[in-house]
């Protein structure tokens, strides 16, 4: 039976570690990145990780670093976590983040044109 819980518990250390691990070794000037959020698979195989990036026009080579260093990321996982299996790491675009932006410029909108 999968334990829901242990599962939250699993993504909140996960989002909690990958941002130490980002706040230590990456060096990007001006860009923010945040781990919205991590989904652990109920195998505890893999996590995938959210991730938003502004300004919008870097999200190709923020992405593109994560990726290629993606292993580095997961052996410094390994080493901190003391459960097993460690989930493997997959870094997402969050879409979430940006469709409520679009729907709140929407709005934003909608009441500019009312006045």
């Amino acid at each position: 039976m999968i334990n829901l819980r242990r599962i939250e518990k699993i993504n909140e250390l996960l989002k909690r570690e990958i941002g130490r691990i980002f706040s230590q070794e990456l060096d990007f000037a001006n860009i923010l990145i945040t781990i919205t959020r991590v989904d652990t698979s109920s195998n505890f195989i893999q996590a995938k990780t959210y991730i938003s990036i502004f300004p919008e026009k870097e999200r190709e080579k923020v992405f593109s670093y994560l990726n290629k260093n993606i292993y580095f990321f997961q052996q410094i996982l390994n080493k901190r976590l003391k459960i097993r299996p460690v989930p493997k790491l997959i870094f997402e675009v969050e879409k979430q983040v940006q469709e409520a932006g679009r729907v709140e410029k929407t709005l934003e909108a909608l009441k500019k044109e009312e006045k």
